[in-house]
């Protein structure tokens, strides 16, 4: 039976870190505390990478980026718990002047900085939903990441108008739908990767 079906899991309950570095799972006291952390600061840091892989739109000052997919893989890899952690960590170090957000910027004055708190309210709940086997199989996936990059924009547009001063139709056309193509495509990355990596998982227990 494939390892992508909820019943064909032994392990029900976990997210990858859990299976993929044992260690955060099955060794309790200082290890484990220091696994975690590794996986929390790993975890900002790549959100901070992906933030550098950045195209500008035209007419809109926030750009595409990498990082809203960074963020959610985050989050059911780590679980809830681990990927709100790791994207506190991300979020305040950018606020206090670590140059890690979209083009090396930092602050809270740009005005995609509600992006960004909508990422780590997005990471959370993707952490919490893949724990209760939504990033398992294709559909799963989907679903989980719909339900992020929703939230992220819940958050992101709405502050996208107040900082910028725009009105909700102008803030929707300029910070939600130049992106949905990319959300797609970033979407279907994840329905291959976060099942692939379980199917991987699989075979190794």
């Amino acid at each position: 039976m494939s390892a992508l079906t909820p019943t064909a899991d032994p392990r029900p309950g976990t997210v990858l870190a859990d299976v993929l570095t044992p260690a955060s799972a099955s060794v309790a006291g200082p290890r484990a505390h220091i696994r975690d952390a590794v996986l929390v600061l790993g975890g900002a840091a790549l959100t901070g990478l992906a933030a550098q892989l950045s195209v500008p739109v035209p007419g809109s000052p926030v750009p595409v980026t990498g990082q809203t997919c960074a963020a959610l893989l985050v989050g059911a890899g780590l679980g809830a718990r681990r990927g709100f952690l790791a994207m506190a960590l991300y979020t305040l170090a950018g606020a206090a002047g670590m140059p890690w957000f979209a083009d090396a910027d930092s602050g809270v004055a740009m005005p995609s900085f509600g992006y960004v708190l909508g990422m780590l309210l997005a990471a959370t709940v993707v952490g919490a939903l893949a724990r209760r086997g939504g990033d398992r199989g294709p559909l799963r996936t989907a679903g989980t990441m719909a339900v992020g990059m929703a939230l992220t924009y819940a958050v992101g547009v709405p502050y996208l108008a107040v900082a910028a001063g725009m009105s909700p139709s102008e803030a929707v056309a300029a910070g939600l739908v130049p992106f949905l193509i990319g959300d797609l495509l970033k979407a279907g990355l994840a329905m291959i990767a976060l099942p692939g990596a379980w199917k991987l998982a699989g075979r190794r227990g």
